[in-house]
């Protein structure tokens, strides 16, 4: 990924800035990052090179330079007063006319191929619109865009598919405003609206602690991400990818070669042990020296199921294997047994563009530790392999572990 600073042209004269980012791979389709009241910050930027990580040439244009140019504030009151004075001075029109020089601009930067699409914040959410209805995207998402419920006239010039995120805490966008925007949207077939309960207004603005929400932001993000992957494209094999990045692991058991298929700042969580690492030299020391020489001669990974989605794949499996070494990650400290363990294992795996950016994995620790024979599950509510068996869908009979289960036939 790099990026630059580029000039766009005006057509009605004079020129101004934007900051443009392009993936890894050198080339994609474009998006066009519209920012808040804030201008083309710090933030906004970040979010530029996170769009160029999904495979985008990500632009975004300083649209506050006709009333001053290089707008980067931060969020300290002052700044936010500041925000406030350019937001109310801001001409909407003309800004929707400078985002269709930025459109040219973007389309005559060597790294662009393909479509267009516009996502916007706040301010940006409004742009991303009415980006939609006047300006021939080919797609658009608009984050809490504020004060749309002013232009739904221009709702039948949506041709595009659209998506809208807001939080169900927003004063800026309260329910009734939310209404009335789904409401001229509903003969849209390709419009689409979602609501985060939790979240208030900027809830993807990592750098507002007070109005950050990371589950809605991911969230926001992978739908945002599915929809550009529709109409935009690039299109990546997520199931072929992981595969890949388990063959090296497993199959040829290559710290390197594995390595490779991670971005620079990918990391790994083992939940139950706190195993992993962060960053591609924790994570290369990570597979190089504890986990690929830790695995077991006859480990087998058996799938059970796979969810793919637009930035993630989600496995449920088996992981079997005999304790014949020591399996730093996986029972760390515990001496080779001897016994055959099958172990039920969920993988959360997200990917940035065609690179695996992180993988969150659970397992049945109790179970594991039971099958082992170094955790005596009398007494205690733990299965043994019995767990994995059920997971594959064999009969093993349910609740024999409870102890009012036989006593309640009957009973509501």
């Amino acid at each position: 990924m790099s990026s630059r600073k580029v000039t766009i042209e005006a057509q009605d004269g004079g020129t101004f800035s934007g900051y443009l980012s392009a993936p890894p791979s050198g080339s994609g389709p474009g998006i066009l990052v519209l920012q808040e009241i804030f201008g083309v910050s710090a933030h906004i930027r970040s979010v530029a090179d996170r769009w160029a990580e999904e495979g985008y040439v990500a632009l975004a244009p300083d649209l506050f330079w006709r009333l001053k140019p290089g707008v980067d504030l931060g969020f300290s009151p002052d700044d936010v007063k500041t925000a406030r004075e350019l937001g109310r001075r801001f001409d909407i029109d003309q800004g929707l006319r400078d985002i269709g020089d930025a459109i040219v601009a973007l389309k005559a930067q060597p790294e662009f191929k393909g479509k267009v699409g516009a996502v916007g914040y706040c301010l940006g959410g409004r742009l991303a619109f009415l980006a939609a209805a006047r300006l021939g995207v080919d797609a658009a998402v608009s984050y809490y865009g504020t004060r749309m419920d002013g232009h739904l006239g221009e709702v039948k010039s949506v041709r595009c598919p659209i998506m809208f995120h807001f939080g169900g805490k927003d004063a800026a966008v309260p329910p009734e405003t939310r209404d009335k925007i789904r409401a001229a949207f509903s003969a849209h077939d390709n419009a689409e609206f979602f609501v985060y309960a939790d979240a208030g207004h900027a809830f993807n603005n990592d750098r507002r602690s007070e109005a950050y929400d990371p589950f809605a932001a991911q969230l926001a993000r992978s739908r945002s991400i599915g929809l550009f992957r529709r109409t935009l494209g690039p299109r990546y094999d997520l199931s072929a990818l992981w595969d890949n990045h388990a063959d090296q692991e497993f199959k040829y058991r290559d710290a390197d070669a594995t390595m490779a298929t991670m971005t620079p700042d990918a990391y790994v969580n083992h939940i139950p042990t706190l195993t992993g690492g962060y960053g591609a030299m924790e994570l290369h020391r990570f597979y190089k020296y504890h986990f690929i020489p830790r695995l077991p001669a006859d480990t087998k990974l058996v799938p059970i199921s796979r969810t793919v989605g637009s930035d993630r794949v989600v496995d449920e499996l088996l992981f079997c294997f005999t304790h014949d070494c020591e399996i730093d990650f996986l029972a760390p400290g515990v001496a080779p047994t001897g016994k055959y363990v099958e172990v039920s294992t969920v993988a959360v795996v997200e990917f940035r563009g065609d690179k695996l950016y992180n993988e969150h994995i659970y397992w049945d620790q109790a179970s594991m530790l039971a099958q082992l024979g170094v955790l005596d599950p009398e007494g205690l509510p733990i299965a043994g392999i019995e767990s994995a068996r059920k997971a594959k869908g064999e009969p093993i009979p349910s609740n024999a572990m409870m102890p009012t289960w036989k006593n309640s036939e009957g009973k509501s």
